[in-house]
């Protein structure tokens, strides 16, 4: 029941936010997060991409020029509308869902998605995303931590509560070791109250 009502107040809020973030432009640091991971694919000659919680599609947008077959789903059917509104191949799904698009990937991008599962499901959505990546796949997976937290915010800007939940470095790796070998993990301060955490992870 909690995560159905943790889904909803997601949902609600990305609805809201989608006209508005379909134009702001993207940080630096996030645009070199991309260009490394890509670099990353194309070195080991990736063809399909899937985007868990694609928002408005820049960065499915930005793979698919680089010759990359994408495809992208996100929570909220806004969201969804402008990804395919810029030709993306687009769902509206959830992160417990991925089965249903019946689909494999060589490599699957997360940036700033899964910081929103409840700690309690996250080894759960983890077999997930392991269940829909082909042999060898690149996984990223880019969420703010650096410490152990896990609550409800709500911003200045919408009544609409959204869960968070952070990592410290330890607890990450160790939780995401079950399904993945870590090939990378930097934490980085972004500017925000919270550091950055990027992992990039094969497939066992």
């Amino acid at each position: 029941m909690q995560t159905e009502i943790m889904k909803s107040n997601l949902c609600e809020y990305y609805n809201k936010e989608a006209p508005l973030r379909n134009f702001n432009d993207k940080a630096e640091w996030k645009i070199s997060q991309r260009a490394d991971f890509c670099k990353l694919i194309k070195s080991e000659n990736k063809k399909t991409l899937l985007e868990i919680g694609a928002g408005t599609g820049d960065d499915s947008v930005f793979f698919m020029k680089s010759g990359l077959k994408v495809t992208a789903v996100d929570l909220s059917p806004e969201m969804v509308r402008i990804c395919i509104d810029k030709s993306i191949e687009a769902y509206e799904l959830d992160f417990y869902n991925l089965a249903d698009l019946n689909k494999t990937f060589d490599c699957i991008w997360s940036m700033n998605s899964l910081l929103h599962v409840p700690k309690s499901d996250l080894p759960q959505v983890l077999k997930t995303i392991h269940s829909v990546l082909n042999k060898n796949g690149l996984f990223y997976m880019g969420v703010y931590g650096g410490l152990d937290l896990e609550h409800n915010y709500i911003d200045d800007f919408s009544e609409i509560p959204r869960l968070f939940s952070f990592y410290t470095e330890q607890a990450l790796k160790e939780v995401l070791s079950y399904s993945f070998n870590i090939l990378s993990y930097q934490q980085m301060d972004v500017g925000r109250k919270r550091d950055f955490q990027a992992v990039i992870m094969k497939k066992k």
